[in-house]
């Protein structure tokens, strides 16, 4: 049976947003370590550098784990193919003329709109969005005592 509803959030991403709702954080999720998994060798090169680039600030967030080599590589690949269609347009144009004459969108346009779409979705898996990544509150490496205060303060016991 299909679940209904929205999807649920990850609890660490959840955590770092505060947990907005106040429901119940799910105490039998799976703890992965936080480090970014390898690079996989198969991905284009341009997505190989734009896992060099994320990989290890989303590492230091704690939204990049071992097991998320898959999302993560599907991301990066779907950034790749987007830059390239992009590319193509603003060096070819978005309209080609027609054999009979007619102007017609270039193949790239549709291309680039699928993939942006693509990785769009797995930015906000990630909290790689400007509005997934306004709802979360990420750990300024306070010290733990501090972190408690804070935690404290902010759901409204001090006062």
């Amino acid at each position: 049976m299909a679940q209904r509803g929205r999807k649920p959030k990850p609890t660490a991403v959840k955590m770092l947003e505060g947990n907005p709702g106040k429901r119940g954080m799910n105490a039998g999720e799976p703890k992965p370590e936080k480090k970014a998994p390898r690079c996989p060798a198969w991905l284009e090169a341009e997505a190989k550098k734009e896992w060099k680039r994320m990989a290890k600030q989303m590492e230091r967030l704690g939204i990049l784990t071992e097991i998320d080599m898959a999302a993560f590589a599907g991301y990066c690949q779907a950034y790749a193919r987007w830059k390239e269609a992009e590319e193509y347009i603003s060096e070819h144009g978005a309209i080609m003329e027609t054999p009979s004459g007619y102007c017609q969108q270039v193949p790239q346009v549709s291309i680039a709109q699928t993939y942006l779409k693509i990785m769009n979705r797995f930015c906000e898996q990630f909290g790689l969005t400007p509005s997934s990544r306004s709802r979360i509150v990420a750990d300024a490496g306070e010290d733990k005592e501090s972190d408690a205060m804070e935690l404290l303060l902010f759901k409204g016991g001090g006062g």
